[in-house]
């Protein structure tokens, strides 16, 4: 299993670019963490699938900014 907890810490810190903010909301929405943390990741998520970024069950559909 992926260090959730510890890119939970890094995302918090500002430490992730782009592609690691996108890789770890995909691994939140797959196992619905996104939906059961505080309500910033589960906004956050719910945005990255309406703009096409996610899927529902957590894919990468696009890159951010490409």
């Amino acid at each position: 299993m992926k260090d959730i907890p510890g890119m939970l810490f890094a995302y918090e810190d500002g430490k992730l670019d782009d592609a690691e903010t996108l890789t770890l909301f995909g691994d939140l929405v797959a196992s619905g963490l996104a939906w059961s943390l505080q309500g910033h990741y589960g906004r956050a998520a719910a945005a990255l699938i309406e703009n096409g970024y996610l899927d529902r069950a957590g894919n990468i559909l696009h890159k951010i900014g490409g």
